[in-house]
């Protein structure tokens, strides 16, 4: 790799690392980078996924207070989480990747719709939660309803596959069916989210380890574990608007890139 292509994967595991502990959807940041520098989708989803198991590590570690408030929660859920990444690193792995080339413009539609949604979904989660708020030391004993358990296991099949927005997912899930705070709802979030990017990461290792391209995994996870700690702390204080609008137009132009791939035949 030429030096402003190393630069360019690095800058984007750092911003998709932050913006995944914030707001999630990182991967719409790093996935159009890898497709627009020629690699295929498939390898560029497998790479992308397993560098960003290192920032995950990072936002888990920096959101660590909170998921310790949700610990019982977390042991609940993380099991669903796994299985789901499993089932969509599975398929992702043994589907012709030419079904991938047709279903990643949608799944990429579906992100980049969720991301634009996401202060709507934010809002709505917010007030759910604050009609049913109970104290953090209390939210962590309730009992949660079966159909949150198969929603966190079909996000983690989402997750497996295609990894993009799905904290933006379980944030939505979390609001609706999880009554804690959003700093709890957030932890969660970011550790569920890791634990499918990790299944997954440990499934290509064992499986495709051929089209792993390991100079990208560790500039992705270099740059994604110091974006993990930012984010953290920013996750905290900032509104994420303008993140959010370089997210979209990032997933747009790999909308377009990947049509115009299909177009061409």
């Amino acid at each position: 790799m030429e030096f402003w292509r190393e630069a360019l994967v690095f800058l984007g595991g750092l911003w998709a690392g932050t913006i995944n502990t914030i707001v999630g959807s990182g991967s719409l940041v790093t996935f159009p980078i890898l497709v627009a520098l020629g690699y295929g989708p498939v390898n560029s989803i497998i790479s992308n996924a397993m560098g960003l198991v290192a920032g995950g590590f990072s936002g888990a570690y920096g959101y660590r207070r909170e998921a310790a408030s949700a610990k019982r929660t977390l042991l609940r859920l993380a099991p669903v989480s796994l299985v789901g990444g499993l089932v969509g690193a599975f398929l992702l792995l043994t589907l012709p990747e030419r079904v991938f080339t047709f279903v990643a413009p949608v799944l990429i539609i579906v992100a980049i719709l969720l991301v634009v949604f996401q202060p709507r979904l934010s809002a709505w989660a917010k007030q759910r939660q604050a009609l049913g708020h109970v104290p953090p030391e209390e939210a962590d004993h309730q009992r949660l309803p079966a159909v949150l358990y198969v929603l966190v296991f079909l996000i983690g099949v989402y997750g497996g596959y295609f990894t993009a927005a799905q904290g933006v997912l379980l944030m939505a899930v979390l609001g609706i069916f999880f009554h804690g705070t959003l700093q709890q709802s957030n932890s969660i979030k970011v550790v569920l989210t890791l634990v499918v990017n990790l299944i997954a990461a440990v499934s290509y290792l064992l499986f495709a380890f051929e089209r792993i391209n390991w100079l990208v995994v560790l500039l992705i996870a270099v740059g994604s574990t110091i974006g993990g700690f930012l984010g953290a702390g920013i996750g905290r204080r900032m509104r994420p608007g303008a993140l959010r609008l370089v997210i979209v137009l990032l997933g747009l132009m790999a909308l377009v890139d990947m049509v115009s791939r299909l177009a061409r035949g």
